[in-house]
């Protein structure tokens, strides 16, 4: 389902990578690791068409765009959960209902939370309102920086059941993660700055 090759890219006059090749089909996990400045969020924003000054090839084959979480919350601070996830999930031009979002908050462990501003929640409550959209939006593929950050034990554990789920189903996953993963497939790494 992607098929990256010979993928280049220069920063500031400084190499991240060079000539990276790498497939990741249906129910696979593709983990990036590498220390801070590697390039691992430069290289999931170059494969979701984030960031286009690269040399190589990017080749998804999908029906729909990938969906891609950034490692930063992502939710504006003056809308309330529910809001945040109706803009978000406009920006994939799917149209979903109050319920459907109410589940999916469900889902992340923000039963309640439907009508507070994210401005209010900490930072993992926010982190949590934007991983909902993982419950809403029908990607094959998930490109993920950092899922994990900010998120107590129970949301790390809600959050990989849904991962597990999606794998389950066809799905792919890249990530990138600190922390050790405990899902029930097997993690293909892709090591940057070596």
């Amino acid at each position: 389902m992607l098929n990256v090759s010979q993928l280049s890219c220069e920063r500031d006059h400084r190499l991240l990578f060079e000539n990276l090749s790498f497939v990741v089909g249906e129910g696979e996990v593709l983990l990036v690791e590498g220390g801070n400045g590697a390039g691992k969020t430069t290289l999931l924003r170059i494969l979701c068409g984030l960031y286009t000054e690269f040399n190589g090839l990017v080749d998804w084959q999908l029906s729909q765009s990938p969906v891609y979480v950034g490692h930063k919350p992502g939710v504006k601070d003056l809308l309330s959960a529910r809001e945040n996830l109706a803009w978000l999930t406009s920006l994939h031009q799917i149209s979903v209902t109050a319920a459907q979002i109410t589940e999916a908050l469900r889902q992340v462990g923000l039963r309640g939370f439907e009508e507070v501003p994210c401005g209010a929640m900490s930072e993992g409550q926010r982190k949590r309102v934007n991983l909902a959209r993982l419950y809403l939006l029908d990607s094959q593929a998930w490109v993920l920086d950092e899922p994990f950050s900010a998120i107590d034990v129970a949301g790390i554990a809600s959050l990989e059941a849904r991962i597990d789920m999606h794998l389950g189903s066809g799905g792919l996953l890249i990530l990138t993660s600190h922390l050790p993963l405990t899902l029930s497939r097997s993690v293909k790494t892709l090591r940057l700055g070596q």
